[in-house]
């Protein structure tokens, strides 16, 4: 989507790959892991087996997904607009106009904190052009915020 840009994609920093990708593993390998080992105790080593390759093929999946999710994360601040594009299967662009953006949030769960990063969201009057951006380092989280929450007030003093 290079016609709608005359600056530059940036994208969230590669430790929200790192998050994603142990996600997937607490919470998706290792309950295959933990069953396999159970269904080996109970039912027999065929069984397991068959679990275990179950759990390699979804968490493979699962981590090829993440990778393709977080590739396709990216935004651009312009002169009137910001943009931010998401999605693998169905590609989404929001443009959002400076003037238009009621409050700008910076927030930081805990494995967020503990890695440096923050999800900055525009919120504007219109629910549907809400924007996100995840796995900012806090730093640029902080100065995107600042610098958004003052482009959005010298806008919207002129209309």
């Amino acid at each position: 989507m290079t016609d709608l840009l005359d600056g530059e994609w940036r994208r969230p920093a590669r430790a929200l790959l790192t998050i994603r990708r142990v996600e997937v593993v607490v919470f998706l390998a290792l309950p295959f892991l933990v069953a396999a080992v159970a269904l080996s105790v109970v039912s027999g080593v065929t069984e397991a087996i068959a679990v275990a390759v179950a759990g390699l093929v979804t968490t493979g999946l699962s981590l090829v997904g993440v990778e393709r999710r977080w590739q396709a994360w990216g935004y651009a601040e312009r002169q009137e607009d910001l943009l931010v594009r998401r999605g693998v299967l169905v590609r989404r662009t929001s443009v959002v106009p400076y003037g238009r953006m009621q409050y700008v949030d910076v927030t930081a769960g805990p494995l967020d904190r503990r890695l440096g990063l923050a999800r900055v969201t525009l919120h504007t009057a219109a629910a549907a052009s809400d924007a996100s951006i995840p796995g900012l380092p806090a730093e640029e989280a902080t100065r995107l915020r600042d610098r958004l929450a003052a482009l959005g007030e010298a806008r919207a003093a002129g209309l």
